[in-house]
């Protein structure tokens, strides 16, 4: 009987160096130790022996049968070892090689960062993204907006002007006619987008900038609507511990109007540099729209009113940011823009 546990060990064992994959290696261990086995059916035999004659063979079995699994465990780690080389050796990246240095990653630019605060916060009080042509016809961009060919205001706006009747914008409100004439009321629209006027580029001037301008109409609306509207705006984007304050002025296309102003995001209204001594801040105009404008785009002043805001993007980023030239802001220095 030890002969034939000696012929099954060492049967095993030599082929056991030949499995090269995980199915030969189940299929061996099935033919030696499984349940129809060889070991097993020496086993199956210890009945027929007497008491001493058992005891012999059932240590013996259980010596080779050790030995043969433990033979196996090392057979099946040094395959999953092999299948693991061969994996690797079909991949295009080493990945035992030392990595390379990591390169600087990108980041999003300051205004673009200031563009989706103002966007998000608006559009957290049910405000929708509209949009509209840079390049835009005079009629837009003034007639329809209360601002005939006669108008004095068109003075206060140096425009560029591709021909007679047509022009770079020289704000968004003419997506404000647009809107009026193809959006069903009630509506509240955010409007961002490039503007462009004739200006010399120097720390606070560029001839081209960023503008944001919301717009809502509905039946009745009030100046308190507008302040409220405001006022909640600036708390979400400066912080619940700003202050407003309006001053009146004027603009063609709203009536009354008004600038708005913030505490000092800098010294909080105590009186700084930054805010000139004052402790206040300018950042937006606005105004209840002009019952001419509601006309001129097809709409009965009657039944509906409005208000409308445009605050400057690029302004807010350098208030938001310490940024004292508005020059810095698009002139793609990664150096200085990276430290946003």
């Amino acid at each position: 009987m030890n002969e034939a546990l000696e012929k099954i060990r060492q049967e095993a064992l030599a082929r056991l160096q030949e499995v090269r994959e995980e199915k030969e290696l189940e299929e061996l261990n099935s033919s030696v130790l499984g349940r129809s086995g060889s070991l097993t059916g020496i086993l199956r035999t210890m009945g027929q022996l007497d008491k001493e004659q058992r005891a012999k063979l059932g240590q013996a079995s259980n010596a080779v049968k050790k030995e043969l699994e433990q033979a196996m465990a090392e057979r099946r780690a040094k395959i999953a070892q092999l299948m693991q080389q061969k994996a690797f050796e079909k991949e295009t990246l080493d990945v035992t090689e030392p990595g390379i240095r990591r390169q600087p990653s990108g980041r999003l630019h300051p205004m673009t960062q200031t563009y989706r605060e103002i966007r998000d916060a608006l559009i957290g009080m049910g405000f929708t993204t509209f949009h509209g042509p840079e390049v835009e016809y005079d009629d837009f961009n003034f007639t329809k907006l209360n601002l005939p060919k006669d108008h004095p205001a068109r003075d206060m706006q140096d425009t560029f002007y591709v021909n007679d009747k047509v022009v770079l914008r020289t704000h968004t409100s003419p997506c404000e006619a647009r809107a009026l004439m193809t959006v069903k009321p009630p509506f509240r629209l955010v409007i961002p987008g490039r503007v462009f006027r004739v200006d010399e580029v120097d720390a606070s001037h560029s001839p081209v900038f960023m503008q944001m301008e919301g717009l809502v109409v509905d039946k009745n609306i009030s100046f308190a609507d507008l302040k409220g509207t405001l006022d909640e705006f600036v708390h979400t984007v400066f912080g619940p511990d700003v202050k407003t304050r309006m001053r009146p002025s004027y603009f063609p296309f709203t009536e009354p109007s008004a600038e708005v102003d913030i505490s000092c995001t800098i010294c909080g209204g105590k009186g700084c540099r930054v805010c000139k001594g004052t402790g206040w801040l300018e950042i937006l105009g606005c105004g209840v729209t002009n019952p001419h404008e509601l006309e001129n785009c097809g709409l009965d002043p009657h039944e509906w009113s409005a208000f409308a805001f445009g605050i400057g993007v690029d302004r807010v980023t350098s208030l938001k940011y310490g940024i004292n030239d508005i020059r810095l802001e698009y002139e793609n220095d990664a150096r200085f823009l990276g430290q946003f």
